[in-house]
């Protein structure tokens, strides 16, 4: 059948650079990892202790053998030893992992899998499978990139246009009204992997990537200026940030406060304080740390409206 001609107009096609053109764009970071298991043939899997379920869920929809290590109060793997017929899951949270420090891994570990989920900005890790994820830094709702050696298979297209009420809504209304939606939204993501739609790969070549890296640049350094005498967590400025991690000790607490004053901080991963034990290393980390927003939407001025009431929240 002959491409339709004519009728109303669809969205305008962007023919921008898109960043990590050169990787195997796929649904989302879950079907990225759902690639590697069939491709790879992974049959178990090293996972940490702290991280969101979606990861367990994709691996035990694929029968993928488990087992934990913990994460130390650094972000950085504690006792991460793969037997030699397993994998190592490593996660770069918050894009706080030295590229130096990846490499090492790499080098040492040859069944790995780098999770930049956090770290959209960080290039990929030579010798390891790395995979990142969109909707954490772009206004999308959905999206993956995968860079690996694995071999290529032909993938059925995912499609995103009825998942994206909650992002064209949050455009024009406030968030409180599109948030049961794009929460739900985690829940449509399919788990096995399927090429990147069109709708979404449309919209990442209209986007400015170097102007949404030195916005959220510069916001980190705002808030690391403020918060790095607080802050629990030894922490680094970094280009490109997913949050700012501040850890308090009454972090619980000051996250309620903030979200009764309309600023959205969300609580990674409470699924952590069912699954690990309370007094853990990855119970404290779910608790305390506060994601503070500091992506390419804000500027000085809406950073030190945060700064303030977490100032004003600790008394």
């Amino acid at each position: 059948m002959h491409k339709e001609i004519g009728g109303y107009l669809e969205l305008e096609r962007f023919s921008g650079p898109m960043m990590h053109e050169e990787a195997l764009a796929l649904s989302s970071g879950r079907a990225c990892l759902s690639y590697l298991i069939e491709q790879r043939d992974i049959r178990k899997l090293l996972l940490p202790d702290f991280l969101c379920d979606a990861v367990t869920q994709a691996c035990e929809t694929h029968g993928v053998t488990l087992r934990r290590y913990e994460i130390g109060p650094d972000l950085r793997p504690i006792n991460a030893r793969p037997e030699e017929d397993e994998w190592l899951y490593l996660v770069n949270y918050y894009g706080q992992l030295t590229q130096k420090e990846l490499q090492e891994w790499a080098d040492v570990t040859p069944r790995l899998i780098v999770d930049n989920a956090q770290a959209f900005f960080c290039p990929p890790v030579k010798g390891a499978d790395t995979l990142y994820t969109c909707r954490k830094f772009l206004g999308v709702a959905d999206g993956g990139f995968l860079y690996t050696d694995a071999p290529r298979r032909r993938l059925k297209a995912d499609e995103s246009h009825a998942r994206m009420g909650f992002v064209l809504g949050r455009f024009e209304r406030p968030a409180g009204e599109f948030f049961a939606e794009a929460t739900a939204n985690n829940d449509t993501l399919p788990t096995e992997a399927r090429a990147m739609s069109a709708l979404t790969k449309n919209l990442l070549h209209g986007i400015d990537y170097y102007t949404v890296r030195d916005r959220r640049s510069e916001n980190f350094r705002q808030l690391h200026e403020a918060f790095r005498d607080r802050n629990l967590l030894p922490v680094r400025r970094i280009a490109g940030a997913y949050a700012y991690p501040l850890m308090l000790a009454e972090g619980e607490e000051i996250r309620k406060e903030l979200i009764a004053r309309k600023i959205y901080v969300p609580q990674l991963w409470p699924n952590v304080l069912r699954e690990q034990p309370e007094e853990s290393t990855a119970c404290r980390l779910t608790r305390e740390i506060l994601p503070l927003p500091c992506d390419q939407r804000y500027g000085p001025e809406e950073m030190d409206f945060v700064i303030e009431a977490v100032f004003d929240c600790l008394g």
